[in-house]
């Protein structure tokens, strides 16, 4: 029966190099083509639960909650949220349930100072501060500008930035710390500079002179060819990230061994590229972003080293990051 139905199934557009993989593996081709099957997510902002009759009205769907995860809903895969008032008035997020189970792993408590690599897009980074609340801090961290950038947007749509510092920076060599490792080192350090540049309140319009000095060092990040460790950007934070108030050297002043004992991030999440996992929602993407480029950003054994090297490499350095017994994932 089973072979019938394979027999059966629509020829794919897969490379077959693809389907060569698949086969080796005892792997089904037919799966990918299962998109009906394959269930989209969604997150309920926490104080929003009242409202999701008007929510399920609105996309016009019984919603299914995850009974493994709160707040977690599923729905089929045609179902779109983006132009609902629903998700364009930041009480629902589009996240994947495995992203979230993530998050949950971690074991988040108020007061935490959380440290998000990898951060873009933003979705787990929103869930991160919703768990926290009013307290602690999440540290962003993300090597691409734009996809940061991104995350800003969603962070600020969800009125969750108060918490929040983003840094453009390498995830394997980021070592700042959480700005609660403030002791006495900023009054001695802005009275020991000389016209110290102090943080002020985020503002999205930046001074002429400061986007001037961070165009040249982007312009000479790219003809550097990023071979040399660069300081990390600081593209947004909030008022109560520990920012306000400091001074440029007291933020990314360097730490001695005993300070990164006591100060460290308390929970640590990696998301080191791992969406080139060959999952079905991540291949059918490739029928929008054309079949070639599957062999070569995930079938590439090359590609697959450079990934393998860049996760261990993170893995590698964490420790230097958290205190010692907390969470990682």
């Amino acid at each position: 029966m089973d072979e019938e139905a394979g027999a059966d199934a629509p020829k794919l557009p897969l490379p077959e190099s693809f389907l060569d993989f698949l086969n080796d593996n005892g792997l089904d081709p037919s799966i990918y083509v299962a998109s009906q099957s394959t269930p989209r997510y969604i997150r309920l902002k926490p104080g929003c639960n009242t409202e999701l009759s008007e929510i399920e009205a609105e996309i016009e769907y019984k919603l299914e909650e995850v009974c493994w995860m709160p707040n977690f809903y599923y729905l089929p895969p045609d179902v779109r949220i983006a132009s609902t008032k629903a998700y364009q008035n930041g009480k629902i997020y589009g996240i994947d349930a495995a992203s979230g189970a993530a998050v949950f792993a971690l074991d988040i408590t108020p007061g935490d100072h959380v440290l998000d690599l990898c951060a873009a897009p933003g979705a787990k980074l929103c869930m991160i501060l919703d768990l926290l609340g009013c307290s602690g801090s999440v540290t962003g961290v993300d090597v691409a500008r734009h996809r940061l950038a991104a995350a800003r947007t969603m962070v600020q749509k969800y009125n969750l930035g108060d918490h929040c510092r983003l840094f453009v920076a390498n995830g394997s060599t980021f070592s700042l710390t959480p700005s609660r490792v403030e002791s006495n080192h900023s009054s001695c350090n802005a009275e020991a500079e000389e016209n110290p540049v102090i943080y002020n309140e985020w503002s999205p319009r930046r001074p002429w002179k400061e986007r001037k000095r961070m165009a040249k060092a982007r312009k000479d990040i790219a003809s550097n060819n990023c071979s040399q460790i660069q300081e990390p950007e600081l593209i947004f934070y909030g008022r109560h990230s520990g920012v306000v108030g400091l001074s440029k050297r007291d933020l990314f002043r360097n730490i001695n061994d005993l300070e990164l004992s006591q100060f460290g991030y308390d929970k640590v999440l990696v998301d080191a590229e791992c969406t080139h996992d060959g999952s079905i929602k991540h291949i059918q993407k490739f029928e929008q972003w054309g079949w070639k480029t599957l062999s070569r950003r995930v079938l590439d054994a090359e590609r697959t080293d450079e990934l393998t090297v860049l996760q261990v490499h993170v893995r590698f350095y964490l420790p230097y990051y958290s205190l010692i017994g907390h969470n990682f994932t």
